[in-house]
């Protein structure tokens, strides 16, 4: 296994950030995979035509989002086989420290992370409260495929130029497609395509969330 997970949303060197594809077989379709990692906002993002107004407004939300996943991981650590142990709570060490990123991100940025959740927001935070009520199977089965859909969200966003590099940067630096890779050793996607296709809908759904806010101003 790889070592534990020592920093933020990280891939490997060397990667060709425009392979991506599903981490599973057929019975989920390409189509879900496509539309959650190669998402317009993700288009606009490597294009440097966000508005700063809809990045942070995506911003504040991930960060919500990385606070309840934090959350549902070191629960999940708790209830985890001894051999999984390990690569999970070095993943609630990185989510801490992202999180201390997010703050250094939004002083900069003059953005308030005290945010309210938004509907997409509240939606992922009760799927990872459903998964306290699977089985662990289950649980790191669907935390693999939405970390693993972060990773190749963002390759395909790189290279990005102008105000939004250092995040492409930062979450396509070295060493988070190990930590995917030490995830997937632990998941078993076989007979989860429900579940699996549900983390990819919430996942296009929080993209969309960014945008659809502009979009329904006047």
């Amino acid at each position: 296994m790889e070592p534990p997970y020592d920093g933020k949303r990280r891939s490997s060197p060397g990667r060709d950030p425009s392979v991506v594809g599903p981490p599973y077989g057929p019975p989920v379709p390409d189509s879900a995979w496509t539309a959650a990692t190669r998402h317009e906002f993700l288009d606009a993002v490597r294009e440097g035509t966000v508005p700063d107004e809809a990045f942070d407004r995506w911003l504040a939300q991930d960060a919500l989002f990385v606070a309840d996943l934090l959350a549902f991981q070191a629960r999940l650590v708790a209830r985890a086989p001894r051999r999984a142990q390990r690569a999970l709570a070095g993943g609630c060490v990185a989510l801490v420290e992202e999180l201390d990123w997010f703050d250094v991100q939004a002083e900069r940025r003059g953005l308030d992370l005290r945010q309210p959740p938004l509907p997409a927001t509240v939606a992922y935070a009760a799927l990872l409260q459903r998964l306290d009520a699977l089985p662990y199977d289950d649980a790191v089965t669907a935390l693999w495929v939405l970390e693993r859909v972060y990773l190749h969200a963002w390759a395909y966003a790189a290279p990005s130029t102008g105000r939004y590099r250092e995040f492409v940067e930062h979450w396509t630096a070295p060493g988070f497609e190990g930590y995917v890779d030490a995830l997937g050793e632990l998941a078993s996607p076989e007979g989860r395509d429900e579940l699996m296709a549900e983390v990819l809908e919430q996942e296009v759904a929080f993209w969309d969330m960014a945008l659809a806010e502009q979009s329904a101003t006047p």
